[in-house]
């Protein structure tokens, strides 16, 4: 198995591995030193900006922004080794097929299925450029490890697959929905999931313009619901031994990222988070 427990070490292991990303050039010219490793705002207001639905003319439900029209951006995060968006060795981004909201199989000539416990995803983009409207068109990509702590196109075993991948582009209500299976814990990380937001689905597929790049953290009790079940025994220990608090990513401002999770095990879970960008 690739060397799990480097991922999203920080800095000292990112600027070395990663410093042809892009973000990195971004990041650079208008946020400090600490920004760029992924740390938050130092915010402690909730996770979700206050949204309202109203109905649009043409029939469909549009989000409208907050009543003061200024919502929190998202935290800058690392994307760690294993973005598969084509600036650390493999890329997805360009095949056909990665526009899907099923990510749970592999697409192109790769035929591997992740399993696991249900997880459906839901992110709110908004944006903050316009009053923190829902940001129509634009293009999330998304990507996790499996139930053995894996990244497909990256860790032994998975290295030929490249399921839990992929990109949606958000509708009307900013919305983008992703049908997955719920992540493991490994070793130096509590349980997260990557994204990555760019303005429109051109701009995406050719893995270049992102607006943002940062991580969801899942609630611990979820966790420990989803880690007692058959495939994610190893789970256990590596959740114990980290928190949201003592993560590397999270623990300096963690409210925004945090999702709400509701469900159950038999049935699935969905999570949810508003994205401001």
């Amino acid at each position: 198995m690739t060397d799990l427990h480097d991922h999203d070490r920080g800095l000292a292991f990112d600027l070395p591995n990663l410093l042809n990303r892009r973000r990195m050039l971004t990041l650079m010219a208008g946020a400090s030193l600490a920004t760029l490793v992924g740390c938050g705002s130092g915010s402690d207001k909730s996770a979700s900006a206050t949204t309202t639905s109203t109905p649009a003319a043409n029939g469909q439900t549009t989000t409208a922004p907050p009543a003061d029209g200024t919502c929190e951006t998202i935290p800058q995060e690392t994307a760690g080794p294993y973005p598969g968006d084509g600036s650390n060795g493999p890329d997805i981004l360009s095949q056909s097929g990665v526009v899907r909201s099923d990510i749970r199989s592999s697409i192109g000539s790769a035929n591997g299925v992740a399993e696991g416990v249900p997880l459906t995803i839901n992110l709110t983009v908004l944006d903050n450029g316009s009053n923190c409207a829902a940001y129509r068109g634009a293009a999330v990509y998304l990507w996790q490890c499996d139930r053995e702590a894996r990244y497909s196109m990256y860790s032994r075993g998975a290295e030929n697959e490249n399921y839990l991948r992929g990109m949606q582009v958000a509708d009307a209500n900013g919305k983008v929905t992703f049908k997955s299976i719920f992540p493991a814990a490994y070793s130096g990380r509590y349980p997260h999931i990557h994204f990555e937001v760019y303005p429109n689905l051109e701009a995406a597929t050719s893995g270049s313009g992102e607006v943002a790049t940062s991580q969801l953290a899942l609630p611990e009790d979820a966790c420990k619901l989803v880690y007692a079940t058959e495939g994610y025994s190893a789970s256990v220990q590596n959740l114990a031994r980290t928190s949201l608090q003592g993560d590397m990513v999270f623990r300096d401002s963690y409210q925004q990222q945090l999702a709400k999770v509701t469900g159950s095990v038999a049935a699935g879970f969905i999570a949810e988070l508003t994205v401001g960008v």
